[in-house]
């Protein structure tokens, strides 16, 4: 999710809650300790040189049970940190503390926030002789083009 459409989705929404992959939540009490812009320059191994800039929440949860973080006062936070993000309609993601800090995209489905697992890849498959994905399909389940069987002799093989 961008933060345009993140900001649009806190708009009338009157409690926060976050979910993990596995569907627990996160504590109602957490706090945003951080938000900002993270960029990170890098050469694939292709040899691509790249450049990546995400708008990163960081989620800490404290002792202080009784605390609520309202939708509002996070685009408050959005707003304050207008100076480091400009507005750029960045990718969000947030970070959590579980066994390690672990950072998750997110996406919004009825009024909850889910985090959404990340993964690595290879940038430069094509260049790193890793061959592209490829289905496997059942011969017998094939069927030519034009709609017709294939027969022995029919020309379709």
């Amino acid at each position: 999710m961008k933060l345009l459409e993140f900001i649009e989705s806190l708009k009338g929404m009157q409690s926060l809650t976050f979910r993990l992959p596995t569907g627990e939540a996160i504590p109602a009490h957490f706090h945003i300790t951080e938000a900002g812009v993270v960029t990170k320059n890098y050469i694939d191994c292709g040899g691509t040189k790249r450049v990546e800039s995400k708008i990163v929440f960081q989620i800490w949860v404290a002792d202080d049970t009784d605390h609520r973080l309202k939708a509002e006062k996070l685009l408050g936070v959005i707003e304050m940190a207008e100076a480091i993000h400009g507005y750029q309609d960045l990718e969000v993601e947030f970070e959590y503390q579980g066994e390690t800090i672990s950072t998750y995209g997110i996406q919004n489905s009825l009024g909850q926030f889910l985090f959404v697992n990340k993964f690595t890849d290879c940038l430069a498959k094509d260049k790193c002789g890793i061959p592209e994905y490829k289905t496997k399909k059942n011969l017998a389940d094939l069927t030519p083009s034009n709609g017709s069987s294939c027969t022995p002799g029919g020309g379709c093989c």
